[in-house]
């Protein structure tokens, strides 16, 4: 691949990946890399392509030098449902809101890897880390005032540049450098600013698209623990994002939103010369990020130190898979993923904005080659799942149903030279 093709390829993903959302383990994707994608994004002890350093940077020690470009079509389905809601006279959220109004995604990726000497292999891989997206036609929170179509569009791109070193045939570790940016717009949710709620009122919703970039490190580890068993290992510290500030009256300390620190481990069992059966298991901690983290009723101002949040936990992933050669020329796999829920029954009222409550996804994927070239397919389902809660009194009473369901489809061609 030349330097002019791959400059081209991180253009496109950098011109298409800002304009795209997913949500999966919370707002953070389930895997990354098509192939990953197809086996319920296990990745940490299974390298695959040139995204493998997104996951894990020590795995691109062993993915060979390669190219990789792919494209994910994602579709979720998201909502709520309020009842019993009485907020006064004439005054009620009670209804169906579908947050459907913008439907489909597209999401690209670029991983290209290079082995410069025995035992360094540099790379970067390009991707979407992850996002949120709500778009109500017909806004839930109208009969308090609100005007408008209603939602929240968060989109994070990470580019990582990445090196890792063999420490031996079978064990090697590795450093990405995490180039992030990422943009975020609220809309139609102006009426919760009022009466001294926020901090800065000019700057909770409906101020259009604000930017931050940041960076920080992810760490990793891959070995052989014996001829058929790999062991890998992975920690990314939180990333440091600069402010929204058209948003800092909403976000708690003046609009700050970084990326939550992420870590976890993987094992890979080559079973037979045909069969590998994997699994992932990995932490994202969203409590540690205020304007995430904090609760809706933390008794703050929007916008302040110790501001109000989306109120989500912490969650555990855990990914299984197996991949199994049916020939040289082709590569079937599979996988089925569960997480701890992220949005508690106490905090679904401001999560009618970012309902990321599913917790199970069911995936296939696989790859067909031909000379050096392949191309690789992953088909994802996300079942349905409903998280439902009391409103508190003082916004009426009632119960709010969220719901989100989500399908994914995804291709990308990769070379070996």
């Amino acid at each position: 691949m030349t330097s002019a093709t791959l400059r081209s390829s991180l253009l496109l993903v950098g011109l298409l990946g800002s304009a795209c959302a997913s949500a999966t383990n919370g707002y953070f994707s389930t895997g990354y890399g098509v192939k990953a994608q197809g086996i319920a994004g296990v990745g940490i002890a299974l390298p695959q392509d040139g995204l493998a350093a997104a996951t894990n940077p020590a795995g691109t020690a062993y993915t060979g030098n390669r190219t990789d470009v792919g494209l994910t079509l994602f579709q979720p389905d998201r909502g709520a449902d309020i009842s019993g809601n009485n907020g006064g006279p004439g005054v009620s959220l009670d209804g169906h809101y579908d947050g459907n109004d913008s439907k489909r995604f597209l999401i690209p990726e670029v991983g290209y890897v290079r082995q410069i000497d025995p035992q360094w292999v540099a790379g970067v891989a390009v991707y979407a880390n992850g996002g949120m997206n709500t778009d109500y036609g017909r806004n839930p929170f109208a009969a308090f005032g609100a005007t408008g179509s209603a939602g929240v569009n968060l989109e994070q791109l990470f580019v990582s540049p990445s090196l890792a070193y063999k420490l031996s045939a079978d064990h090697a570790v590795g450093i990405a450098l995490n180039l992030a940016y990422q943009r975020f717009e609220a809309k139609g949710i102006q009426i919760f600013a009022g009466n001294g709620a926020s901090s800065a009122p000019a700057n909770f919703s409906d101020q259009g698209r604000d930017t931050a970039t940041g960076w920080g490190l992810r760490i990793g580890y891959t070995g052989k623990l014996t001829p058929a068993l790999t062991l890998g290992a992975t920690y990314a510290g939180k990333t440091r994002m600069g402010r929204f500030d058209k948003y800092k009256g909403l976000f708690a300390e003046q609009g700050d939103f970084d990326v939550p620190a992420n870590y976890g481990v993987g094992l890979a069992w080559q079973a037979s010369s045909a069969l590998t059966l994997a699994a992932d298991v990995q932490r994202i901690e969203y409590s540690g990020i205020k304007a995430i983290g904090n609760s809706l009723f933390s008794g703050a101002q929007f916008g302040a130190a110790n501001g109000p949040g989306f109120g989500w936990r912490d969650v555990t992933a855990v990914k299984l898979g197996a991949s199994y050669d049916v020939s040289p020329a082709l590569t079937l796999r599979g996988g089925y993923s569960h997480v701890s829920q992220a949005v508690p029954s106490t905090e679904t009222l401001l999560n009618i904005l970012a309902p990321g409550v599913v917790q199970d996804h069911l995936t296939l994927g696989a790859t067909a080659r031909q000379g050096a070239g392949e191309w690789s397919f992953f088909l994802s389902h996300a079942f349905s799942k409903t998280v439902s809660g009391a409103i508190p009194a003082n916004y009426g009473a009632g119960t709010a149903n969220l719901h989100m369901a989500q399908n994914s489809v995804g291709i990308a061609y990769g070379w070996k030279y």
